[in-house]
């Protein structure tokens, strides 16, 4: 008897999940490798069961979409069709010919120190996205947290990051971060939002295509008056303040330049600042199988395929979108697949409704992302005093000496003068900020690793691997 396909999806978020059960459906054998202990993603983190969570979806919306996910993916791995890894963190995929199996290679458990290994025949990378961060004083103060990990905390773990929070930064992120914290009890000081309406007005033919996504925006505008949360659009977190820990953060106006209003800035007291500026797709595996990027994003066709044969990908990692386009775009990856896998040719027919749905929600989200940039100028207003690379504490006044009196003329330049980038994270919440202070490209840099591995785990791999 002939065995089935396998095909290993690694991420267990709404694109990994879409497109694990639109393969299985179809007759091939599914791996689904994920970091989590449970599936869902950041989209849909769940508290661990141990909490005994009463109501979960207060937490969530689409939790339909999720029961629909939840289910879909039970009745597949009770049928044999789907295996789930859960608490797997890959760490490469390697693929030694063109035509030969996939190795995914994965540290299992919390202490990450034992090495496993997941043959497939192909791989779909749904390694979702990552917020950037970017640098101001002060933003290494205990209670300065990033908005999406206040929600993970909230979410997750059913805790506060602190009674009295000021979200800041820009992003449609922002609003549910801000409802969700005042729903749980949480005194929400202000929401600090550098766009401002005007930039929606100029986006408005592009937003209103989404009338859905529109509703969904103002329902949580409606929830943040009925908290009585202060919103301040076209302002900017200045710095945060705080001895042992943050106690208060200085915001001031911007004006249309980006420049810093005069007279504008205001103290306002907080024990928790939860600060984001976007997010950026996480591509670190489809960089070390060599898939083309485009920009800082996995290039794919129209079946959500790579330039690398046997690839796919989907979700944030092709682009920030958000979980609707992610599960639109893991769908027809789990289709085209799965019908490649079988030697046979795809009919993009079958999935139209998931491609048109691709295609408004693409336009969407980059009217989103036009709207909400940085700020302009935020790089000029960072001392030279300030710590940009946390792992290596490497100053703001340092970028820019390799980038100006050293001459470093890209990101790569720049690291290797002021190791800005060279320690645990490799640059992963620093790069942007390191990009934009040295007044160059934030381009990709292809690493061995997606995460630091144990010697002990590279000396059991086999000499044929």
């Amino acid at each position: 008897m002939t065995e089935p396909p396998r095909l290993a999806v690694i991420g267990a978020g709404p694109a990994g999940l879409a497109g694990a059960l639109a393969a299985a459906a179809r007759g091939v054998r599914v791996t689904l490798v994920d970091a989590a202990e449970q599936a869902g993603g950041q989209f849909y983190r769940q508290p661990a069961a141990a909490l005994g969570a009463r109501r979960p979806q207060a937490l969530h919306h689409q939790w339909r979409t999720w029961e629909r996910l939840r289910d879909g993916l039970a009745r597949h791995r009770a049928a044999g069709r789907i295996t789930h890894l859960t608490d797997h963190h890959v760490w490469c995929v390697r693929r030694e010919s063109a035509s030969g199996p996939i190795s995914v290679h994965a540290l299992l458990g919390p202490a990450q120190e034992e090495g496993v290994t997941v043959r497939a025949d192909a791989v779909l990378l749904a390694t979702g996205g990552y917020e950037r961060v970017l640098p101001f004083p002060g933003w290494t103060l205990p209670g300065v947290v990033t908005a999406g990990g206040a929600q993970a905390m909230l979410k997750g773990g059913l805790v506060l990051p602190g009674r009295t929070v000021v979200v800041a930064g820009t992003g449609p992120l922002l609003l549910p971060v801000a409802t969700g914290l005042a729903a749980a009890g949480a005194r929400v000081a202000a929401l600090v939002e550098s766009a401002g309406p005007a930039a929606l007005l100029r986006r408005a033919p592009a937003l209103a295509a989404q009338p859905g996504k529109l509703a969904e925006g103002a329902g949580y505008a409606a929830r943040l008056l009925r908290h009585g949360v202060r919103a301040l659009t076209r302002h900017t977190v200045v710095a945060a303040h705080g001895t042992d820990r943050l106690e208060a953060v200085t915001v001031a106006a911007l004006d249309r330049d980006g420049r810093l209003r005069p007279g504008s800035a205001r103290r306002i007291p907080c024990e928790t600042l939860a600060v984001g500026h976007g997010m950026l797709p996480h591509t670190d595996l489809a960089e070390t199988l060599g898939c083309t990027l485009s920009g800082t994003a996995v290039r794919v066709d129209a079946e959500q395929r790579t330039d690398v044969p046997g690839v796919w990908a989907a979700g944030e990692a092709t682009g920030v979108g958000g979980a609707a386009l992610a599960l639109a775009e893991g769908h027809i990856a789990g289709r085209s697949a799965a019908a490649r896998l079988h030697g046979t040719a795809p009919d993009p027919r079958r999935w139209a409704a998931a491609a048109r749905t691709r295609t408004r929600l693409r336009d969407f989200a980059a009217a989103l992302e036009a709207v909400y940039a940085p700020p302009a100028g935020w790089a000029d207003r960072v001392p030279d005093d300030t710590v940009v690379c946390r792992c290596e504490e490497v100053t703001a006044g340092r970028v820019r000496e390799s980038a100006g009196l050293l001459g470093a003329p890209d990101l790569r330049s720049v690291k290797l003068l002021s190791r800005a980038g060279m320690g645990w994270c490799q640059g992963r919440v620093c790069a942007p900020a390191v990009a934009g202070l040295a007044g160059c490209p934030l381009t990709a840099g292809r690493r061995p690793f997606a995460r630091p591995v144990p010697l002990g785990v590279l000396a059991a791999l086999p000499d044929t691997d």
